[in-house]
């Protein structure tokens, strides 16, 4: 690929990146309309026509790794392994 071909691949790219972050935002301030319409009407489930929405607390457990590393170092040390994964960004 030439230079000029690589500049405007990269160039296509920054633009539907620009869109898909303003469609992911404008989906954002609508699921947060929805979300402030079910708290100010005290429900966590609604049926709208063929839609069924929910907004719902959800419980959950999470392994507290930096406290576990800080008391048991050693074990944590242990049972840490690296990995190698590849980054792309476009500055």
């Amino acid at each position: 690929m030439s230079t000029n071909e690589l500049t405007k691949k990269i160039r296509e790219l920054k633009e539907l990146q620009a869109l898909i972050e303003q469609a992911q935002a404008e989906a954002e301030a609508i699921k947060d309309d929805l979300k402030a319409y079910m708290i100010d009407n005290d429900t966590d489930e609604m049926n709208v026509d063929v839609f069924k929405i929910r907004y719902a607390i959800v419980k959950g457990s999470r392994f507290d790794t930096a406290a576990f590393k800080r008391t048991h170092a050693d074990l944590y040390a242990q049972y840490t392994r690296q990995t190698e994964t590849r980054r792309f960004t476009v500055a």
